[in-house]
């Protein structure tokens, strides 16, 4: 099977969330092929799981003070924040039937090309169940998953940097003034690129890319007029709005 590359691209949170089921419908009905894409964050966002709280999770005020988007996902999973400059978001539709049915194995199989991409830059990752990348015992890319009548949708980030102090003040992590204690012990949690090796951003995306790409019969190519016209509807009508974003 063929599977179509969309390279680096650069949108919204809105229009990101919304290209993603755009085209989970078009290779669900058989127009477009299995395919992943590439993409950045402009504006800089937080998205929520699909079952989280936005109100509960996410400092909505900060987040309009700094121009930050928010978004709920149709993916599970914890509250994230997207830096506009400092990660690489990978998405991965596709049939279910590519993949193994348990869901850890699947994710270990998807994360493994993360895995593979980082370990041809010297950096030794390792996957870590149920869905993360791990430099030694700290995170650097996270990823999230459903599947709907047949197929897979699988997104994630690869952490090039991050501000940890512009996290913890659109996140609802604590009320509290964000302290260098607090800062301090995520730098014990979680990593990035920079931190291991000294590297362009475009050489991590190449090298994500052809571990990515690697073994498939695959082709270069863009997003459909269809699927962009339904995206931007998706993004009005669904991702933008109050009742989707607040709806738990």
């Amino acid at each position: 099977m063929k599977w179509r590359v969309v390279e680096l691209e650069t949108h919204d949170a809105y229009l990101n969330m919304a290209l993603d089921e755009a085209v989970s419908e078009d290779i669900m009905n058989g127009s477009s092929p299995p395919t992943i894409r590439f993409y950045t964050w402009k504006p800089g966002a937080v998205s929520i799981g699909y079952f989280q709280s936005m109100k509960d999770e996410v400092d909505l005020d900060t987040c309009r003070e700094l121009g930050i988007d928010c978004i709920r996902r149709w993916t599970g999973g914890g509250a994230v924040y997207h830096d506009a400059k400092r990660e690489i978001t990978y998405s991965l539709i596709a049939p279910a039937s590519l993949f193994p049915k348990n869901i850890i194995k699947s994710y270990e199989m998807i994360c493994g090309w993360i895995v593979n991409g980082l370990k041809t830059l010297g950096i030794d990752a390792v996957f870590s169940p149920v869905n993360d990348v791990l430099v030694g015992e700290k995170k650097i890319s996270g990823s999230a998953q459903t599947r709907r009548e047949g197929i897979l949708l699988q997104h994630g980030t690869v952490l090039f940097d991050i501000d940890l102090a512009t996290m913890f003040s659109v996140l609802n992590v604590s009320k509290q003034k964000i302290s260098d204690k607090m800062i301090k012990s995520a730098e014990e949690r979680v990593t990035s690129i920079i931190k291991q090796i000294d590297v362009d951003k475009k050489d991590v995306y190449d090298a994500l890319l052809r571990s990515f790409t690697e073994d498939k019969d695959f082709e270069y190519g863009t997003l459909s007029m269809k699927e962009m016209f339904r995206a931007k509807e998706l993004a009005r009508l669904k991702y933008k709005t109050d009742k989707w974003m607040f709806s738990r």
